[in-house]
């Protein structure tokens, strides 16, 4: 209470005196053999300072003083809920580029007819906005025309259901505007130590990642990180060059089935073979098909999920991929409205090989597709079967035990609110937060305060396991692979000398 209100120099002030008594004390000669004692010095922030304004990390490297005087000095949180890092760390800026589904649910001048009718980006910074560990948000679009409706969009989809959640952002380009590179601006006008979010047709990922990393800003980047492994190595060089974390938004690897099997894959011995199933109604198209055909195909877009989960698997046991082959099915789409070139279904082939033993070998087999039934009860059906010399894992994340019959959708459904939950608290609040979407973005964010905090490097959180831009080079060397196979109508090899990868 004592000093409540005051500024951060003045309680600093306040914490130097006591330790210079501190010191005092203990360099004073004993009057008699000293007898062993504690001194604990505690600094309480009251909540309604927050980390935002009041960072303790001057008082605890004073602290540190007392180490040469045999103290024993520990700094505490009293905030569970980020007990992973200290409470020393600055809130994020965040700008968030792309302003469809995934970000703001807003699709064709309303909500999305998907099961991400909110989106999930938008939402989860918002709310960990309320939370404090995101400061400023801003959003970038092309066409700045559509800000009147999103904002509108999320004030009666967000902020009225969450209890007055804030959904304000600054957004570029102005209203009246549109502007292709807008996100070039509205990177300028941040900080080294910010971050983005990038949820962009494929193509513009590497151009706008690397804008944000030349400019000291991390990055979080949808799956595919890129379309090409080298523009994923050339990425990988300049961000750690300069010390910057770039992320890619893998939110499978959070499942918390996925995350269990991974774990459960590690006593099962030798991989031996995988096959995975992704698929989503034929009305998805209509999000799309302004990109779908091309500038990517269903296979970046889906099987980039069981892939990363696939090689964050086997990756543990010694396993890399050394040659892929692919084919594709077509007609479905192309009678949707979507180009020619656009793949209905597409299978992925991949020869596994054990790094340290050219004998070990292992299968896989990844399918991904966009032309599902309309009404086939589930947004994304999904699963995956994982054989290994010591046992087998079955997932089936379709279905998981949960089904509503609704007369208004004529159907039988199933839904996955282990994704996202949009269900409120019984305060009203938006009570999401244990949800595999959610804690995907919670983890960067996380990932870049400790970054920014000094309390971790990018080199720490790729030694984590996490999806980072360094622990994804398979992937995206297994999906160009896959899409020169169907081009070039040949197998493709990858070869892998030290860090660097080639496709041949």
């Amino acid at each position: 209470d004592a000093v409540s209100g005051c500024t951060a120099s003045a309680i600093e002030w306040l914490v130097r005196h006591l330790v210079r008594r501190l010191v005092a004390v203990v360099d004073a000669p004993p009057p008699a053999p000293q007898p062993r004692f504690t001194i604990r010095l505690e600094l309480y922030i009251h909540p309604s300072v927050g980390p935002a304004r009041c960072d303790i990390a001057p008082f605890v490297s004073l602290l540190c003083l007392c180490d040469n005087r045999r103290f024993r000095t520990r700094a505490s949180r009293l905030d569970s809920s980020s007990a992973q890092y200290p409470a020393t760390m600055e809130p994020l800026n965040v700008l968030m580029i792309g302003t469809g589904e995934y970000t703001t649910g807003f699709v064709g001048g309303g909500a999305s007819g998907s099961d991400k009718k909110v989106g999930v980006v938008g939402l989860t910074l918002f709310d960990l906005r309320r939370r404090g560990k995101v400061g400023q948000l801003g959003m970038v679009g092309v066409n700045g025309t559509k800000f009147p409706a999103i904002r509108e969009h999320l004030d009666r989809n967000i902020t009225r259901a969450y209890n007055g959640l804030d959904t304000s952002f600054a957004s570029f380009p102005a209203n009246d505007t549109t502007d292709p590179d807008a996100y070039k601006a509205a990177i300028d006008t941040l900080r080294p130590g910010d971050a983005i979010t990038v949820f962009t047709p494929d193509p513009t990922h590497y151009p706008i990642a690397c804008y944000a990393v030349e400019r000291g800003v991390h990055v979080l980047l949808t799956k595919p990180a890129v379309k090409l492994l080298a523009d994923h190595q050339d990425l990988l060089r300049l961000a750690r060059a300069r010390g910057v974390y770039v992320f890619v938004e893998h939110h499978k690897r959070f499942d918390p089935a996925y995350s269990d099997a991974r774990f459960k894959a590690r006593a099962l011995g030798d991989f031996n073979y995988f096959y995975a199933y992704m698929s989503q109604p034929k009305y998805q198209l209509e999000t799309f098909k302004s990109w779908a055909g091309r500038e990517s195909d269903i296979s970046y877009y889906l099987n980039s999920h069981h892939v990363d989960v696939c090689d964050s698997m086997v990756r543990q046991l010694g396993y890399l991929p050394v040659k892929v082959s692919a084919s594709s099915s077509r007609g479905i789409a192309t009678s949707l409205g979507c180009v020619d070139e656009t793949e209905d279904t597409i299978s992925l082939l991949v020869t596994w090989q054990r790094r340290d033993d050219d004998s070990k070998r292992a299968v896989g087999v990844y399918t991904a597709s966009w032309t599902a039934p309309q009404r086939a009860g589930v947004h994304t059906s999904q699963n995956f079967h994982y054989l290994a010399s010591g046992g087998e894992i079955r997932v089936d994340q379709a279905r998981r035990g949960y089904d509503v019959a609704d007369d208004a959708a004529g159907q039988l459904q199933w839904f996955n609110p282990f994704y996202m939950r949009y269900a409120p608290d019984e305060d009203g609040n938006f009570n999401g937060q244990t949800g595999y979407g959610y804690m995907s973005i919670e983890k960067f964010v996380d990932g870049c305060r400790a970054v920014n905090s000094g309390a971790a490097t990018p080199e720490d959180l790729d030694a984590k396991g996490l999806p980072t831009l360094g622990n994804t080079i398979a992937t995206t060397a297994i999906l160009e692979a896959g899409r020169r196979s169907i081009d070039e109508a040949r197998e493709v090899s990858i070869e892998v000398e030290g860090d660097e990868w080639t496709l041949v």
